[in-house]
Formats: structure tokens, C-alpha cells, sequence
């Protein structure tokens, strides 16, 4: 893999993300083409989080069925401790995330709340990752990201707070081969539900 192969499947997954958000399109459709656009990369691209021998036998992630109930929109509460947290990626050395906020919803009936995390460096970005009750016991145990801007993960906002669907949420790359080293979700952002959608485990 490449600086060039790396470049392309960023565009190819900010394209997914573009479709993800057209209106023009009814939910169900955007996700089953964004969720078909994703298994396509992981099978074919060389910068596939895949191994060569496991791209060769791969028949697509495991998802669970669209359902729009899972998709939020966020109240942005910016009274949140300013402190930052360092990450060890491995070879990329130290990530440094800074509360930017929280993001408050309901789910289920349930208020909720995550913290939103402003990556250092240059040009930043906001990342948001998860845990729930089925992390470890039925979706990955080092939980799922729903935005990862720096990546292009990213829903769009209404009336000011990020758009969180849950349908969209997916593990990270680390999920899927031990080369890769990733942040994973803080204590502060374990949701107590089960979130039932997105990516899953096989067997679930």
C-alpha cells in the first residue's frame, strides 16, 4: 500500500459519506449504498483495513437493518472540561484528543450524552466514538466510532448539533487486522443501551 492508495480510498469513503448525506435520497437507499460502497473498498482496494488473504474470502461486514430510529440529531453542550487525553498509536506515535463538548440526545427514551473530541495537529478534527451494552458481546469490544472527520466520517449538522446515526457506525480498523493501532472509546463515552445497528459481529 501506498501514500497514493491511501489518498484514493479517502476520497472514495469522502464520496460514501457525500451520498450518506444527500436528501435527495431515502434513507434506506443511502445506506445500503453507502454499506455496498464500504464492503466494495474493504474487498477490492489495496488500502483495504483487510489483509490481502482475508480480502479474498471477504463476502462484506455484518450490519444490522437500517432503521431510522437509531439517527439523532445533537443538543452541542460546550460546558465540558477543556482537558486533552493522549492516545499511544503505535508507530504514529501520540494522539492528542481535547473535549470540544458534549453531545446530548435521546435514544430509546433514554437522555444520552457523549463527549465530542477535537483531534490535535495539523487541521484537526472531531471524533466521536462509543461504546454500549453490546461492545465485546456482539458488536467490538473496543467500541465504534460514528464521526472520525479527519477520515471524512462525517453526517453533517442540523440546527447547529452533529447529525449521530447509528446506523452508520462502525468499528475501527484495529478491529480487523493487529497491524493497525487506533484510538479506542474513553470510559466518559459507554452508553448504557444496547445499540443494536451499524456494524456488528458475524455472529450476531
Amino acid at each position: 500500500m501506498t501514500a497514493f492508495d491511501l489518498l484514493d480510498y479517502r476520497r472514495e469513503v469522502a464520496a460514501l459519506y457525500a451520498l450518506a448525506r444527500d436528501p435527495a435520497l431515502p434513507g434506506a437507499d443511502r445506506c445500503r449504498r453507502f454499506r455496498e460502497g464500504k464492503d466494495r473498498l474493504f474487498r477490492e482496494h489495496p488500502a483495504s483495513p483487510l489483509d490481502d488473504a482475508t480480502r479474498r474470502s471477504f463476502r462484506g461486514l455484518s450490519y444490522a437493518p437500517y432503521d431510522p430510529r437509531w439517527c439523532v440529531v445533537t443538543r452541542v453542550d460546550l460546558d465540558a472540561p477543556d482537558d486533552t487525553i493522549e492516545v499511544d498509536v503505535g508507530e504514529d506515535g501520540r494522539v492528542r484528543l481535547t473535549r470540544a463538548g458534549y453531545l446530548r440526545f435521546e435514544l430509546e427514551g433514554a437522555a444520552c450524552r457523549l463527549t465530542a473530541f477535537w483531534i490535535g495537529g495539523y487541521g484537526g478534527g472531531l471524533f466521536v466514538p462509543f461504546r454500549d451494552a453490546t461492545s465485546g458481546a456482539g458488536s467490538y469490544g473496543g467500541g465504534r466510532y460514528l464521526l472520525d472527520t479527519i477520515k471524512h466520517a462525517d453526517l453533517g449538522s442540523h440546527g447547529g448539533g452533529p447529525v449521530l446515526d447509528f446506523n452508520y457506525a462502525y468499528a475501527p480498523s484495529c478491529a480487523h487486522h493487529p497491524r493497525w493501532v487506533c484510538p479506542l472509546s474513553p470510559p466518559e463515552n459507554r452508553l448504557e443501551l444496547a445499540v443494536r445497528a451499524g456494524e456488528l459481529d458475524a455472529d450476531t
